[in-house]
C-alpha cells in the first residue's frame, strides 16, 4: 500500500500548473459515447478515476485510443452492451454518468449502484425522477439500476434538491429526447457548463447551463468534435491553501479565476494577499493569519470539495473558526485525523468549531478519502517534523503527480510503498 512521508517545516514558493477538471472530464468522456463519430478531448487529467471511466467505456464496446496522457478519442459507433460492470461502479461514483449517455442514446443501460469516497449518503433519486420524467422505465434490482424506454420525451422537471450529478446525468439523457426538456433548480457548478458546452460542440441544443434553468431541444443525433476541458478550479484551491498555510507565496497557473471567487475571498479574509491575473492566480502568505467561517454550499457558494483545505488552514490560524458542512454529513472525519497533529476542533452535528493553534506536528494519518486526503498532505507540509499519510490511493484518483507538483515548489514529500522507505526518507531529510 503506498504512502505519502513529508518533512514539513518549509515554505511553498514558485509556480505550479493545474491540470483539466477531474469533475468535468467525468462527464465529458460518458457523453463521448453518445457520438457514433470520433470525438476528441484534450487536457485530460491523468488520475485513476480517468483511467477507470475510460476503461469501462471501453468495456462496452466504444473506440477509446489514449494520443497522451492529456489526450483520447473516443467513437461510440460500436457500443453494444448497456451493463457497466460492477467492478468499474465501485471505484468511481462518476461512472453512473453513463446511465445518462445511455438511456439518452440507446434508450437502456444498466449500471450498478454507484460508489467512491464515503463521505456521506448522496442519494440518485433525482437522477432517476428525471429518468421517469422524460418516460423511462426505471427499476434497482440486485444492487443495479436499470433504465429503459421506447422513446424520451422531453418534459419540464423541477429538481426537488440542487445536485451536479442528476443535472448532468439528466441533461445528457434528454439531448436526443424529443421536443423541449427544462430542468428548474439545477446545479451551475463549472464543471455542469463544461459538460453542456461539450454536448453542443457535438451539436446538442442546450441553453442556460450556468443558470438556474437548463433549456435543452432534443437532436437526433451527435457529430464529431474536438474539446478541451476546463482547468480544476479544486485541484488550483488545495495548491492556494496549500500556500496558506505553508506561509507560502505560490502562483497557481492554468486557473480560470471566476471559478475561484469563493475560494479567493476566503483565504483573503484570513489574510492571505491574492493576486488575480488572466489565466493565474498567486497566493502570498505571511502566516499572520485570522480565524473565519464558513459554510459550504452550492456553486458559487465555497465548494464541499474544499472544506477539508480550508479546515486545515484554518486549524492554524489565530482564533476561533467556524465551519459548517451543508452538503455531505461525513466531510468531518478528517478533523480525528488532523487532531493527532495537535489541531483543537470540536464537531457538533454539521459544525466544527477549530481553535486555532500555533504549530502541527508530524503524526500517521490516513486518507479517508480524495480531498481529506490532500488536506491532511497541506497539514504534513506545514508540521514540524515528518508526517506518514496512508492510503494514498485516494488521493490518486483526483490528483495528478500530487507529490511531484509540491516538491516543484519546495515541498519535501516522497511516495513510498514500505516501511524501510520511510527510514530511508527520514534518515535523508534528518
Amino acid at each position: 500500500m503506498e504512502q505519502y512521508v513529508i518533512k514539513g517545516g518549509n515554505r511553498l514558493v514558485g509556480e505550479v500548473e493545474i491540470g483539466g477538471a477531474k469533475n468535468a472530464a467525468l462527464g465529458i468522456l460518458a457523453a463521448a459515447i453518445m457520438a457514433d463519430e470520433t470525438v476528441l478531448i484534450d487536457n485530460l487529467p491523468d488520475v485513476n478515476d480517468i483511467n477507470v471511466l475510460l476503461d469501462a467505456i471501453s468495456g462496452i464496446g466504444a473506440s477509446v485510443h489514449r494520443l497522451d496522457r492529456h489526450m483520447v478519442t473516443i467513437n461510440g459507433k460500436n457500443v453494444s452492451a448497456y451493463n457497466i460492470d460492477y467492478d468499474y461502479i465501485k471505484k468511481i461514483r462518476a461512472s453512473y454518468y453513463l446511465l445518462g449517455a445511455l438511456l439518452g442514446k440507446y434508450k437502456r443501460a444498466e449500471v450498478a449502484l454507484p460508489g467512491g469516497c464515503n463521505i456521506g449518503s448522496r442519494p440518485i433519486d433525482q437522477h432517476l425522477k428525471g429518468f421517469r420524467a422524460l418516460g423511462a422505465d426505471v427499476e434497482i434490482e440486485h444492487g443495479k439500476i436499470i433504465a429503459e424506454a421506447d422513446r424520451l420525451v422531453g418534459k419540464h422537471i423541477y429538481f426537488d434538491v440542487v445536485s451536479v450529478g442528476a443535472t448532468i446525468n439528466v441533461m445528457m439523457a434528454a439531448v436526443m429526447a424529443e421536443g423541449m426538456t427544462i430542468l428548474e433548480n439545477v446545479a451551475k457548478e463549472p464543471h455542469v457548463v463544461d459538460v453542456a458546452n461539450f454536448l453542443n460542440s457535438m451539436g446538442a441544443n442546450i441553453r442556460g447551463a450556468g443558470t438556474d434553468v437548463i433549456k435543452i431541444r432534443g437532436v437526433q443525433r451527435l457529430h464529431t468534435a474536438e474539446y478541451a476541458v476546463i482547468p480544476d478550479q479544486i485541484e488550483a484551491g488545495t495548491f492556494m491553501f496549500a500556500a496558506a498555510a505553508t506561509k507560502g507565496d505560490v502562483t497557481v497557473k492554468n486557473v480560470i479565476p471566476k471559478h475561484l471567487e469563493a475560494t479567493i475571498a476566503k483565504l483573503e479574509e484570513i489574510g492571505c494577499k491574492v493576486e488575480e491575473y488572466d489565466d493565474a492566480v498567486r497566493v502570498i502568505s505571511d502566516g499572520n493569519l485570522s480565524s473565519t467561517h464558513v459554510k459550504t454550499l452550492p456553486y458559487p457558494g465555497f465548494p464541499t470539495d474544499m472544506q477539508p483545505q480550508i479546515g486545515v488552514t484554518l486549524a492554524l490560524c489565530k482564533g476561533t473558526s467556524v465551519v459548517t458542512e451543508s452538503i455531505f454529513e461525513n466531510r468531518f472525519k478528517y478533523l480525528d485525523e488532523l487532531a493527532r497533529m495537535g489541531a483543537n476542533v470540536k464537531i457538533e452535528g454539521n459544525s466544527a468549531t477549530i481553535q486555532g493553534v500555533e504549530r502541527f506536528s508530524g503524526a500517521r494519518v490516513s486518507a479517508l478519502d480524495l480531498r481529506a486526503g490532500a488536506a491532511l498532505c497541506i497539514a504534513g507540509l506545514a508540521a514540524e517534523g515528518i508526517t506518514i499519510v496512508d492510503d494514498i490511493v485516494y488521493i490518486q484518483r483526483g490528483y495528478e503527480h500530487f507529490e511531484e507538483k509540491l516538491r516543484s515548489i519546495g515541498g519535501i514529500i516522497e511516495k513510498v510503498n514500505s516501511e524501510k522507505d520511510i527510514r530511508k526518507f527520514t534518515l535523508k531529510v534528518s
